[in-house]
């Protein structure tokens, strides 16, 4: 599937496969890396890993965009990173989601205080925007997973 640029700020890069034709797992370690100080490898392998098995939960739900921006630093999310969307997911309160606003996609933390039903970004250079009574607003999913390079 070719990328598809939805807004400014976010690119549809793929829907998840029904089925995993042609993919092959890669291995899965069975002793974990210790992120303090290390230790002697484990020489075995648990299983073969498929990425898409391990972050799709419902592929009849999922979809993948790219990020675009800085407002959601706080969260995890930067530039260029690849967001995994579960459209089957409610979305509640402080929930990472992606949301049409006023024609553009965007991706904020759904918030509900004091009465009020907002899309907050996690950096405080850009506004929050209150939907609590905005009439053009629409959920698409919530943000599951975020893959980004090091």
């Amino acid at each position: 599937m070719q990328n598809i640029r939805l807004s400014s700020q976010l690119e549809l890069v793929g829907v998840a496969a029904s089925s995993p034709v042609g993919r092959e797992g890669l291995p899965l370690y069975l002793s974990p890396v210790i992120a303090g100080f290390p230790s002697p490898a484990e020489d075995y392998v648990d299983r073969k890993l498929d990425l898409h098995e391990y972050l799709v939960h419902n592929r009849a739900a999922t979809f993948f965009l790219r990020a675009q921006g800085d407002s959601m630093l706080g969260a995890g999310i930067h530039d260029g990173d690849l967001l995994i969307v579960d459209r089957s997911i409610e979305a509640g309160h402080d929930r990472v989601v992606i949301a049409a606003l006023d024609g553009e996609l965007t991706v904020k933390r759904l918030v509900r205080r004091k009465g009020r039903v907002l899309l907050a970004p996690e950096n405080p250079d850009y506004p929050e925007f209150d939907i609590t009574e905005r009439e053009y607003v629409h959920i698409w999913g919530v943000v599951t997973y975020v893959v980004h390079k090091l």
